[in-house]
């Protein structure tokens, strides 16, 4: 008995010896290995997320001193603009569900500085209508010529604030955004809302797109046609001056019969300094009252700073950055503006 208590003991102490023997034998092994850092846990980005988007990065001016400038061009090209004469072509088309064409018209006419000073007007091709959805008075024609494109003078600055809301490139054209909104709306005169592009390099505005509204809400200079909102993008001519040279708008024309999508094009080309006129270029003829029903685009306010002579129309349509870009709410009647009307 004795005898089996002491093997027992033996086999107990052998077992645990062993273990130990491994245990020391397993650390030398380890500290005999290449020695190095131990490999770091894997990365974790931490980020936070919020419900307003990240302010952009402010233009290397002053914001206010960029505004400040590119006001003052905007007077050197209202001034500049009536020494140039140039061809303009508007078309109005109609569009059928297919969205093919099934209506248009098109004025092309010619402008020119006589030596009087006054502004004389040509027809290049006699009006042409195959609208079906409108009719187009001679008068409308006229209201054409007040859609604006110099609003923000440096004499209309006092009336809007404006919003540096990040950059953008205009046909390779590296551009400061800026958000346009009246101070204050009024009944009797019509404001520009919407937004402009403005060279980053030479502080030039070379697009805007918006709307002219007033207390009553956003304005079309001619009632019975939809556009109010304005697309314009500029040409640089001579090296100096920036002038309107494609202007756009779309929208749908409600009647009995349906809906009917329509748009506005406006271009501005050939533009040449004026020279001495001899003669008085002929007046362009007016569409007869013959003509299927036609309209002409919805003018807006003259183009000079701020608001022009009534009626003026909407503003700019087409692409425009999400927030600031205005809404469309066309109303008929277009109250008078402080604008030079852009013939």
């Amino acid at each position: 008995m004795k005898l089996l208590r002491l093997l027992r003991r033996f086999l107990v102490y052998s077992f645990a010896m062993a273990g130990v023997f491994g245990v020391g034998v397993t650390a030398l092994r380890a500290q005999e290995g290449p020695q190095g850092p131990m490999e770091a846990p894997a990365e974790h980005h931490v980020s936070r997320i919020g419900t307003e988007p990240e302010p952009p990065a402010p233009p290397s001016l002053p914001v206010e001193e960029i505004i400040r400038r590119f006001s003052v061009k905007e007077d050197e090209y209202v001034k500049s603009r009536p020494n140039y004469g140039f061809r303009k072509s508007v078309r109005i088309q109609e569009f059928g569900p297919d969205g093919g064409a099934i209506g248009e018209f098109l004025r092309v006419t010619e402008y020119q500085k006589l030596a009087d000073g006054r502004v004389a007007m040509r027809a290049i091709e006699k009006p042409q209508s195959t609208l079906q959805g409108v009719y187009l008075a001679p008068e409308d024609l006229d209201a054409l010529d007040k859609i604006p494109v110099y609003p923000l003078t440096s004499g209309q600055l006092a009336k809007y604030e404006l919003k540096f809301i990040g950059r953008e490139l205009v046909d390779e054209v590296d551009c400061y955004i800026f958000q346009v909104k009246p101070k204050t709306v009024e009944r009797a005169k019509a404001y520009f809302e919407g937004v402009v592009w403005v060279d980053a390099q030479y502080l030039e505005v070379v697009k805007t797109y918006g709307k002219w509204v007033t207390d009553q809400g956003d304005t079309r200079g001619i009632a019975q046609l939809p556009f109010s909102l304005f697309e314009t993008y500029r040409e640089n001519v001579d090296g100096k001056y920036w002038f309107p040279d494609y202007l756009r708008s779309d929208d749908t024309l409600h009647t009995k019969e349906g809906d009917i999508p329509m748009r506005l094009v406006i271009k501005w080309t050939d533009f040449k300094p004026a020279g001495a006129v001899q003669s008085v270029p002929k007046a362009a003829p007016s569409p007869s009252s013959g003509t299927p029903p036609v309209a002409s685009p919805s003018p807006s306010p003259a183009s000079s700073p701020g608001a022009a002579p009534a009626p003026p129309p909407g503003a700019a349509p087409s692409p425009a950055p999400p927030s600031a870009a205005p809404s469309a709410s066309p109303r008929a009647a277009a109250p008078a503006s402080s604008a030079p009307s852009s013939q």
